[in-house]
């Protein structure tokens, strides 16, 4: 099982316990687009900056963030078609029970990866 496969059902069931159970695969959804989506915007930046430190010439900034809004649907879409029907099921009898993240940590993985794109324009 991939990492994020396992992020996506350590949400799941801990929403699940909780107060959330009908909108738990939504929200553990929209939490794995945000994971997904926050590493792909580390990656853009950090080759941006490397591209742009080497003199290549690239695309235009408002094309690169209407192309990251793009890939984003996309991952929403793609996770959507991989959580929400009987692949989730068939995933969810394969997980392993015994690892679990607890939810700080769940939750600073978003913001670590936001906090170090920023850094990364601003230090750049």
């Amino acid at each position: 099982m991939s990492f994020f496969n396992q992020l996506f059902f350590n949400i799941f069931n801990h929403l699940k316990k909780g107060r959330y159970k009908k909108s738990a695969n939504d929200i553990a959804m929209f939490y794995i687009t945000l994971v997904q989506g926050s590493f792909l915007l580390v990656l853009g930046i950090f080759f941006a900056e490397f591209l742009n430190q080497m003199n290549v010439i690239t695309i235009a900034s408002t094309k690169a963030w209407s192309l990251f809004g793009i890939v984003l649907f996309i991952l929403y879409f793609k996770n959507w078609m991989q959580y929400s029907g009987k692949k989730r099921k068939v995933l969810n009898a394969q997980q392993r029970k015994n690892t679990s993240y607890s939810v700080w940590v769940l939750c600073l993985i978003p913001i670590t990866c936001i906090f170090i794109s920023i850094l990364l324009m601003k230090i750049f």
